[in-house]
């Protein structure tokens, strides 16, 4: 399980840390929300255990914009000494899924992690995720980095049968048939396509999704050639 700590009090992420890795859980951790909210775009998590009280972004703005500006649906556990009734509904309100007050028992914190965890993967999704792409089938909202990504229908599909099949080489006739079915246009029609799809989700981004792999076909992926 990966798991994202976005706290700024360096003794009470280092305990969180040491107390998770002892599980097996691997860790990452930012001390402000600016780094915070980039981790948690740009990397998948299992859970991110998120303070209220932050430099930079403010916890709970930071889960609002992880919900609504970057559509994601990582499970959130918010972690403060903020204990009033108010604080915990402003946190539920940004879109966490659970809420734990400070001080308290590793144990615990632990226990409510792997709950949440299992909760979200016994769900259906309907949002495909490669990188910091996201794609979801049945809203067909895009978003990459947070950036929302307009698609025509053709482009959608292309994009949606590659998100499918991420870091697989795929034939153009395969891309062909998902896209037209048993009527595809002329050849240089795919390549035109390809074309329109890097212009929306690759050009205004530091680095390309879209790979040519010459002779054979195209993949989507965040792995660099040599991994």
């Amino acid at each position: 399980m990966k798991v994202l700590i976005i706290e700024d009090n360096q003794d009470i992420s280092a305990s969180i840390s040491d107390y998770l890795e002892g599980l097996g859980y691997t860790i990452d951790a930012a001390g402000d929300g600016v780094t915070g909210l980039h981790l948690a775009v740009t990397n998948d998590y299992d859970v991110v255990i998120l303070d209220l009280g932050l430099p930079g972004i403010e916890g709970a703005d930071l889960c609002r914009r992880l919900r609504q500006e970057a559509q994601q649906s990582v499970p959130v556990l918010m972690l403060t000494a903020r204990d009033s009734l108010e604080s915990k509904l402003e946190g539920f309100k940004s879109g966490a899924d659970d809420y734990v007050v400070k001080p308290f028992s590793l144990k615990e914190l632990a226990a409510r992690v792997k709950v949440l965890s299992e909760r979200i993967s016994r769900m259906p999704t309907s949002r495909l995720l490669v990188g910091d792409l996201s794609l979801d089938v049945d809203t067909h909202e895009i978003y990459r980095a947070g950036k929302h990504i307009n698609l025509n229908p053709t482009l959608f599909r292309l994009l949606m049968f590659l998100m499918q099949n991420p870091h697989r080489v795929i034939k153009r006739e395969d891309l062909d048939y998902a896209v037209w079915q048993d009527d595809p246009p002329d050849s240089d029609a795919l390549r035109t396509h390809i074309s329109n799809l890097r212009q929306a989700i690759d050009k205004p981004f530091d680095k390309p999704l879209l790979r040519t792999v010459r002779g054979f076909g195209y993949k989507l992926t965040d792995k660099n050639a040599d991994d």
